[in-house]
């Protein structure tokens, strides 16, 4: 039963099937050669994520509204050190926004005073890691991997925010960020009509600004897949030392995605035998080191801030792609 519900419920398998029989009959594509392969691939995992996507944001959006921004603010506030850190990365997991999206909310909790550390767990972990990646990376992955990874990335978060926190760089964030003014109102209490709508406006919302990178990622997937030969993906990457871990890093950093537009990718390259710590590495850079991102940061924090912020995210990183390496081969 356990299987059956894994298979046709969170991998769908049926929707592949259905996929399959639309190349064949619609497109009069044979799915034994590469071209109708590909279209199968890029017809499934379209369709699937947009479903994921669509059903977990929609239920992140009700969990989201009954933290409206001041609300979160004033929480965090009272929370100091690690625990604090810890709260701001949990409060970063349920708001489904990519790496750029997020640094308006860090700047607003910025400018209400909240700790540094906390601030930077909630920019580390909001784009890294949301609900919703646990479900999509199961469906991709499995349990083990999508649970790992929701865990390290919430560790990452926190050992971040807390080395921040006692660098003491409170002063590394450009002074208009902090002479902005603070509105400090509470949004009037929603009903559930209200909250179902929130929910559907941030399906709409979101889905509205992540579709291209979905089909980019889908279609470079699909590519990948079926016509990239093995043997240069597992020159480049396969190898299970510190160098494709680094290698996949530095390939994903100026890829501007969420973990939504490159899951198709990192499962094409799954497929080729690239293995999972390099694989989570690349995901993990693409999330939270992406150039557009560190470009609209550089413009709230000053370069010291900034780099500590990049040294930290690389070094963790590495650390978790080369340690999944080793212990989930």
């Amino acid at each position: 039963m356990l299987t059956f519900i894994n298979d046709q419920l969170f991998r769908m398998v049926w929707l592949n099937d259905l996929a399959g029989w639309i190349v064949q009959t619609i497109f009069k594509l044979n799915l034994d050669e590469k071209l109708g392969q590909s279209l199968q691939f890029f017809i499934f995992d379209t369709v699937k994520i947009f479903i994921l996507l669509s059903v977990l944001i929609f239920l992140m959006g009700i969990i989201q509204s009954y933290f409206p921004p001041e609300r979160t603010k004033v929480l965090l506030g009272g929370m100091k050190g690690w625990k604090g850190n810890l709260l701001g990365a949990l409060i970063g997991t349920v708001t489904p926004f990519c790496s750029c999206s997020s640094i308006p909310i860090f700047i607003g909790f910025t400018t209400a005073g909240l700790p540094i550390g906390v601030t930077f767990s909630f920019l580390i972990s909001s784009p890294m890691v949301d609900i919703a990646s646990i479900i999509m990376l199961m469906s991709f992955f499995g349990w083990k991997v999508a649970i790992m990874y929701v865990l390290v990335g919430l560790m990452l978060a926190v050992v971040g925010g807390t080395v921040i926190d006692k660098l003491n760089m409170n002063d590394q964030v450009q002074d208009y960020i902090r002479d902005m003014e603070e509105e400090d109102i509470f949004s009037e209490e929603l009903t559930f009509k209200q909250r179902i709508d929130f929910g559907i406006e941030q399906v709409k919302e979101v889905a509205g600004k992540v579709w291209p990178y979905i089909l980019i990622g889908v279609a470079i997937g699909a590519g990948i897949h079926n016509w990239v030969p093995q043997s240069y993906i597992q020159s480049a990457l396969g190898n299970n030392n510190v160098i494709s871990v680094f290698l996949a890093t530095l390939i994903g950093i100026p890829i501007y995605a969420d973990i939504f537009g490159v899951l198709p990718i990192a499962e094409a390259l799954f497929s080729k035998g690239v293995p999972i710590g390099t694989l989570v590495a690349f995901m993990m850079a693409v999330t939270t080191l992406s150039l557009p991102s560190l470009v609209m940061l550089s413009k709230v924090v000053k370069p010291k801030l900034l780099g500590i912020f990049i040294l930290i995210c690389l070094i963790g990183i590495l650390s978790i792609g080369i340690s999944f390496n080793w212990f989930l081969i």
